[in-house]
């Protein structure tokens, strides 16, 4: 898996602090998952935030930046620079986001 492991961990920490958790493979990274919605996640060394379609262009102009899938925008999607999640204070702002949001939305219906 292609993630940097350190990062992991303090995203780890950080998810732990505010909300019991799952984490799960995806996007060929790791996955938080909290109340069965993605809140955070990891590809390579870049933290990746679910904003939703509401806080999209408030977390770009905060300092993210838009994540694709092939040609395809993942807009309620975020990348955060590991440059910026570097600063604890900067990467505990970034999850908390991630994980308001999914506990503002109601749990996934369980699949069958």
């Amino acid at each position: 898996m292609a993630y940097d492991e350190a990062l992991a961990a303090r995203v780890r920490d950080a998810v732990a602090e505010r909300a019991d958790f799952v984490e799960r493979q995806m996007f060929g990274g790791l996955a938080f998952l909290v109340n069965t919605r993605m809140a955070v996640g990891i590809t390579r060394d870049e933290l990746m935030v679910h904003v939703g379609a509401e806080g999209y262009d408030a977390a770009l102009a905060d300092g993210g930046h838009e994540l694709r899938m092939g040609e395809r925008v993942m807009r309620g999607m975020v990348g955060v620079a590991a440059s910026v999640t570097d600063d604890d204070d900067a990467l505990h702002a970034w999850v908390d986001r991630g994980v308001a949001l999914a506990l503002a939305l109601p749990p996934k219906a369980p699949k069958r």
